[in-house]
């Protein structure tokens, strides 16, 4: 088994009211592999610059980064932003997109082969130009609002091309013109997946499949430091579950819960980084407890 993850990998500047970082290792991708490696092999497929100098940390957990293109006289994907004290919403105070701009994805024979592919967030078109490159039995998909407003035809094409879509609940009323979560996520459904992933930020996460509806609260934290980074961890935690455990959406939704409440205790990557397995199984059995509804006999 493994995973195939396309998507930018990137340095950020960052600050909250908790402090800063001036340059510190980011990217979907990024954030995705070291949360799934923990199920799983992960194979990172993004370009670098020349003044990439993490792909040791990029091979955490035993990632596999043949496929990370590093471009001669490049740039790395660079993002700075800023978040008050509402974590939910950031300010960005400049974008270079680099080596980023002109990626051209090249997949190895591995990379498209791979058991389970995740199409991070990047232009449409290149996300279906992926799909059709590789036979992954199970394909999940993240976008954001740049692409539902500028290429909205495209990103409905992608999303009859792959089995879930993961987007925050904004965006998914935004693409639907729907009033509501529910609504929205039928809508997305009748496109062609079979799976509708919400991403509520300190609110939680929520699941829409033909036949169900599932949701579970964020894991209640008392420090959180920088959310950069989480919706794609938690996106790695849930793919990179379901990698191994087809189907079991639920568990997979505890563990990209679980593993995205540890990524905003600290900056950018650095608490996923010195994670371990244990405390990962210790949260989501307590994150299992906090939700159990005991049920009249």
């Amino acid at each position: 088994m493994s995973v195939t993850v396309v998507g930018s990998i990137a340095y950020d500047r960052v600050k909250t009211p908790f402090g800063e970082r001036q340059r510190m290792l980011g990217g979907a991708a990024t954030h995705f592999a070291l949360a799934a490696s923990f199920f799983d092999e992960v194979r990172l497929v993004g370009p670098v610059g020349e003044d990439f100098t993490d792909m040791d940390v990029l091979r955490t957990r035993g990632s596999v980064v043949d496929d990370v293109q590093r471009v001669a006289g490049g740039e790395t994907f660079f993002w700075h932003g800023e978040y008050g004290w509402d974590l939910n919403s950031r300010e960005t105070l400049e974008t270079r997109l680099g080596v980023f701009e002109t990626f051209d994805p090249e997949l190895s024979e591995a990379s498209r082969g791979a058991d389970t592919l995740f199409l991070a967030n990047i232009q449409p078109d290149v996300q279906r130009a992926v799909r059709a490159q590789c036979r992954a039995s199970f394909v999940a998909m993240d976008s954001m609002n740049l692409w539902i407003e500028t290429a909205r035809d495209s990103l409905v094409q992608t999303i009859g091309m792959v089995d879930c879509v993961i987007l925050n609940d904004a965006e998914l009323r935004q693409l639907t013109a729907k009033p509501n979560l529910v609504s929205a996520a039928r809508e997305v459904l009748a496109m062609g997946p079979s799976v509708v992933v919400a991403k509520q930020g300190e609110y939680g996460a929520a699941l829409v499949t033909a036949d169900e509806f599932f949701s579970l609260p964020a894991y209640p934290l008392e420090t959180v430091v920088d959310p950069t980074g989480a919706g794609d961890t938690f996106a790695g935690g849930f793919v990179g579950w379901l990698s191994g455990h087809p189907g079991d959406y639920r568990t997979a939704m505890a563990y990209g819960t679980a593993l995205a409440s540890f990524n905003v205790e600290e900056f950018g990557t650095e608490r996923v980084l010195r994670l371990t397995r244990e405390e990962i199984e210790d949260r989501v059995q307590h994150l299992g407890a906090i939700t159990r509804l005991p049920l009249p006999v």
